[in-house]
């Protein structure tokens, strides 16, 4: 072969090289909105009738789970796309290979393509088995680090646009000042405005600048109640001065740093809207007033889900979308009976309670999102390359950097902690205060097993006999350290995060003995107020796999703890406190 021959055909495999990778590109990394975009959404708009502008603000539930396509399921979801021409879709839970495959098949079925969006305030691991899993955010606050927000919301951005998501409802950015609060809590970044703002716009470019619509929420703020507005319509009671200065700063900070979208809160705030019964998302003078025209807001606001008591607690579901909408919502999420909501709309409009007008400013808005995303030219994803995006080696240590660096050690009095698994005898209750949790720190447990091979070790829920109880306390009463894994979760309906009282009881009795105590907290920070005087506490600040190995490893010194508490623990120890603790050793 000569020279030029050879130079051919190095020129040739480089070019198929070249366009085989190019084919490989999921999407174009950004959102940009040119004349091609403009145009897209004007034709579109100028073909559309009045029941598919109606449809594209209605966004409905689907499952990434094996289902036969001729399942009593799939046919419904057709009839919503295909009849009821809802304009997007809202992952709850699934699998990586099957979430793509159906995400393609329905966005197949849609005239207009699908918005489709899912709750990853975790990562997407948050919702499909398989894909990277991250803390909660009051975890990442615990690292008091920009840069692992931006890499959790990149990862986030990657993996979701790789099966076919263009929207996360993250991040959280209420500002958790209360710490009974029963639905926040841990999912906050924190309780500095400053430093939820801080961390919340990192996350936020993380996920925009790689193609993925960030949704700051629960607008106006929903971190200063001790209700669940799953359950009923809490009141907030700050005056102006302390909203502007808590809960609305980083919803400001947010938008000005170009958050595409909010999500309403089902609250009630007397201070912005004094019309009794009146949810911030179902009223005219926070969602356009204060949202859009005082604080100038104009992307994207969507609703909580409307099947929240919140809301359904006082209006029928068309009478709160239909309220929704006349206070400047643009899409109305998980409405209850979807076909019924559209219909009132439809009809709402024809019967001038609302007018078109309104509506087209809404479904502009929608159709520009998804010519932002480069919907209008790709909306389906290739399933060959999952395998290559999801849950890689990077993205999975940059998680894993996450939990370990939120490690918080608050107490630690007499140098209890770092444990020696060769020299002392431990003793390990996992104690969960959630009926069916009765197996939730197995993880933990087998890792210190690993370290202690003579643990004595303990299940118990909130089911377990005092009797059980007593029996583990006495076969305990030789060891030379108790460690209590405490396990509470954060749950919609639940109504609590705290602790069952009869573990809080265990506690207390245990560190009124001369054994030394080492509590870890696998939830809320607050669990420190029942027993102050235990020897030593840390917070992991979740249940997960990785929270408990990251946890093992403090326990060991075999990572460096550095984590700093995002809230203060009231009457105990103050925001930013935690107690450095370097490693002394390698794992196992």
């Amino acid at each position: 072969m000569n020279l030029s021959k050879a130079s051919s055909l190095t020129l040739l495999i480089f070019l198929l090289i070249l366009v085989a990778s190019c084919a490989r590109v999921v999407y174009e990394p950004g959102m940009a909105f040119g004349p091609s975009e403009a145009r897209w959404v004007e034709k579109t708009m100028a073909a559309m009738t009045l029941e598919e502008k109606i449809g594209q603000m209605v966004s409905w539930r689907y499952n990434g789970k094996f289902v036969n396509l001729d399942s009593d399921y799939i046919e419904s979801l057709k009839s919503l796309i295909v009849e009821q021409k809802i304009g997007g879709l809202i992952l709850f839970g699934g699998e990586v290979y099957e979430t793509a495959h159906l995400t393609n098949a329905v966005q197949e079925l849609a005239k207009i393509p699908l918005l489709i969006a899912s709750d990853f305030e975790r990562g997407v691991g948050n919702q499909i088995s398989g894909a990277t899993l991250f803390p909660p955010l009051m975890a990442v606050g615990a690292t008091w680090s920009e840069e692992q927000a931006y890499l959790m919301g990149k990862v986030t951005a990657l993996e979701g646009r790789a099966l076919g998501i263009h929207m996360t409802y993250s991040p959280v950015v209420d500002v958790n000042i209360n710490p009974e609060n029963p639905i926040i809590n841990v999912r906050s970044f924190g309780e500095d405005p400053e430093q939820v703002s801080r961390l919340a716009i990192a996350f936020i470019k993380g996920c925009q600048e790689n193609g993925l619509i960030a949704t700051a929420k629960h607008f106006p703020g929903h971190g200063d109640t001790d209700q669940d507005s799953h359950s009923l319509l809490p009141t907030i009671r700050g005056d102006r001065s302390r909203l502007d200065k808590v809960e609305l700063y980083p919803f400001k900070q947010a938008i000005e740093a170009g958050v595409q979208a909010i999500m309403t809160a089902h609250l009630q705030l007397p201070a912005l809207d004094p019309t009794p019964d009146t949810p911030a998302t179902l009223s005219p003078l926070i969602i356009t007033g204060l949202l859009r025209e005082e604080i100038g807001f104009d992307g994207l606001i969507v609703t909580d889900a409307m099947g929240m008591g919140g809301v359904t607690t006082l209006y029928s579901p068309e009478e709160a979308a239909l309220k929704a909408v006349q206070a400047g919502v643009d899409i109305i999420l998980l409405p209850p009976k979807p076909d019924d909501v559209i219909e009132s709309l439809i009809q709402a409009v024809r019967n001038d309670q609302i007018s078109e007008a309104r509506i087209n400013i809404s479904v502009k808005r929608i159709l520009e999102a998804k010519a932002r995303l480069g919907l209008h030219k790709k909306r389906l994803v290739d399933l060959d390359i999952l395998d290559e995006m999801v849950a890689t080696k990077e993205h999975l240590q940059n998680a894993d950097q996450v939990f370990e660096s939120s490690i918080t050690l608050v107490k630690n009095e007499g140098s209890v902690l770092p444990l020696s698994g060769s020299t002392q005898k431990i003793a390990v209750f996992s104690l969960s205060s959630d009926p069916g949790g009765y197996f939730a720190g197995r993880t933990f447990i087998r890792e210190v097993k690993k370290r202690c091979p003579g643990l004595i070790n303990f299940y118990a829920d909130a089911f377990t006999g005092e009797e059980f109880i007593q029996e583990a306390v006495e076969n305990s009463s030789k060891a030379d350290v108790i460690v209590f894994a405490l396990f509470s979760s954060l749950s919609a309906w639940k109504g609590t995060v705290d602790l069952d009282f009869r573990h809080i009881q265990l506690v207390q009795e245990a560190a009124a003995n001369s054994t030394p105590v080492v509590v870890v907290s696998f939830g809320s920070p607050y669990f420190l107020k029942h027993f102050s005087f235990v020897d030593s506490y840390i917070c992991a600040y979740r249940w997960a796999e990785q929270a408990q190995k990251a946890a093992a490893k403090a326990l060991f010194g075999e990572i460096d703890i550095k984590g700093r508490l995002p809230v203060s623990l009231p009457g105990l120890y103050p925001a930013g406190h935690g107690l450095a603790l370097s490693k002394r050793g390698k794992a196992p």
